[in-house]
């Protein structure tokens, strides 16, 4: 046994060592703590993880997308991506717009998503009619998005 043969042999044990020592880190996260948000959530669509529908484009304005009604609430110029990375949770009509902007892109992206996109649209021009109505249809939508993979 020469000096070569030994060294080889250390060389592959440290190799073989490296590479099990970075296959487990790779599958566990040890002690840095992450928190993975569901595909369907306004948090993964804002941060454009994955392409939009092309039926609902980025910039596309609210008003546009969920028609004339949503008009006087929300105005003109606020598009689908601002209104999916908005933290005004707190406002009931915010967090409507936030989590239906959400709704809308699960329903055209996600088969099998409980609500189609009529039915995003007209659940949440309906339930712009009181703060009430806004805060109880935000959390119907917020639990079909957490729901949804």
């Amino acid at each position: 046994m020469g000096m070569p043969f030994l060294l080889s042999r250390l060389v592959l044990i440290i190799f073989v060592a490296h590479f099990a020592a970075s296959k487990a880190a790779a599958t566990r996260p040890g002690f840095i703590y992450t928190r993975t948000r569901g595909r369907c959530t306004p948090q993964f669509w804002s941060s454009r993880r994955e392409s939009w529908p092309r039926m609902v484009p980025q910039r596309a304005t609210v008003s546009k997308v969920f028609g004339s009604g949503v008009f006087e609430r929300y105005g003109s110029d606020v598009t689908l991506l601002e209104s999916t990375t908005r933290n005004d949770d707190e406002n009931a009509f915010a967090g409507l717009l936030k989590q239906a902007s959400a709704a809308l892109l699960n329903s055209y992206a996600r088969e099998g998503f409980p609500y189609s996109a009529w039915e995003v649209k007209t659940l949440l021009i309906q339930a712009l009619v009181s703060k009430e109505a806004a805060a109880t249809q935000a959390k119907q939508f917020f639990v079909a998005n957490e729901a949804c993979n």
